[in-house]
């Protein structure tokens, strides 16, 4: 089988990647293939590159405080395109408060700053529907 592929996106305005950075090439060195977005992405942007690519997973990290906007826009933009089968997550600066609320609109995960990778990677693999070749 082909490995998990992985879209990892900055949505919004937030201008620092070094997380997504991190995770990005935690992933990559864990088997998966990567797609890096870049800065400043748009939930339209974000879910044209994944269908574009094809992924498994969507992984978004957001600090700029806009995550109850833009993860859940992303989600949403995601079932207008009758996609169901990319798991959404999210990392960054958000709240523990929120996590629930995020999870009820369509994000499966939420990692906040400390997660070690390796926990990010171990949830990947035991929710997506691919296995590494």
């Amino acid at each position: 089988m082909r490995p998990i592929r992985v879209l990892v996106a900055k949505p919004g305005l937030d201008g620092h990647d070094r997380g997504a950075k991190v995770v990005a090439r935690a992933l990559r060195d864990a088997g998966m293939e990567v797609i890096y977005t870049g800065l400043f992405q748009t939930p339209e942007q974000i879910v044209a590159s994944a269908i574009q690519e094809d992924v498994d997973v969507i992984a978004m990290s957001i600090l700029s405080g806009a995550h109850n906007h833009l993860l859940p826009k992303v989600a949403e933009l995601l079932k207008e395109e009758n996609i169901d089968d990319v798991l959404i997550i999210g990392g960054g600066v958000i709240p523990e408060e929120d996590i629930p609320v995020l999870k009820e609109k369509g994000i499966a995960e939420i990692f906040t700053p400390g997660t070690p990778t390796s926990t990010t990677i171990k949830f990947i693999k035991e929710n997506t529907h691919k296995s590494l070749a």
